[in-house]
């Protein structure tokens, strides 16, 4: 799967040298980050894949789709300025998102089997100049962001409620990584 600064979103496979699928033409908003649900599966939920973009949208496909330029099966708007990263939680139902709102809601969790009009479950008020990355910890049941200001903030999904926000790095939050174990987490800055 490959996005595009042009917004273009291509699925290519490794013994094909042409695309088999163009998700997003060019001309679209830039691409911020992309992924395949890693609980689909054929029998009950269809292998995903969810694209966030620099207009604060967030669009999700399923893969197996026959046309050449398929249509997301559900996008809309989760920051009124960027969405800048997002994570599928409990077979894509519930998906949680980072980004850049005028009101600070920067993390979200919206329901993706309800309206769009009821779809958000709840959004934290947190990173002040935007949330930039997101990590899932699906054992403890908590997400872990970071910020433009290098901040971190660690959330219980569960009570809703933030756990912990501590200053990683001086400049912006680029990367989390989480080991398997879920005992410790990395960061990356943009320093």
């Amino acid at each position: 799967l490959t996005g595009a600064q042009d917004g273009s979103v291509r699925m290519f496979e490794w013994t094909r040298p042409q695309q088999l699928v163009c998700f997003r033409q060019a001309g679209n908003a830039r691409v911020t980050r992309m992924y395949f649900n890693s609980q689909g599966n054929k029998a009950i939920h269809p292998l995903q894949c969810g694209v966030a973009d620099g207009e604060g949208f967030l669009s999700i496909w399923q893969v197996n789709q026959t046309t050449s330029n398929p249509k997301p099966y559900l996008s809309w708007q989760c920051h009124s300025k960027t969405t800048s990263d997002f994570a599928f939680i409990t077979s894509s139902s519930l998906v949680a998102t980072s980004g850049q709102s005028n009101d600070n809601r920067n993390v979200c969790l919206w329901d993706t089997l309800v309206s769009s009009g009821n779809s958000l479950i709840h959004a934290f008020t947190c990173h002040d100049h935007g949330a930039t990355v997101l990590q899932y910890a699906p054992k403890h049941q908590l997400l872990i962001s970071g910020g433009r200001k290098g901040y971190i903030c660690v959330f219980d999904i569960r009570q809703r409620q933030i756990l912990y926000t501590f200053q990683a790095h001086e400049s912006a939050v680029k990367a989390l990584a989480l080991d398997p174990s879920e005992d410790y987490f990395v960061t990356g800055s943009a320093e």
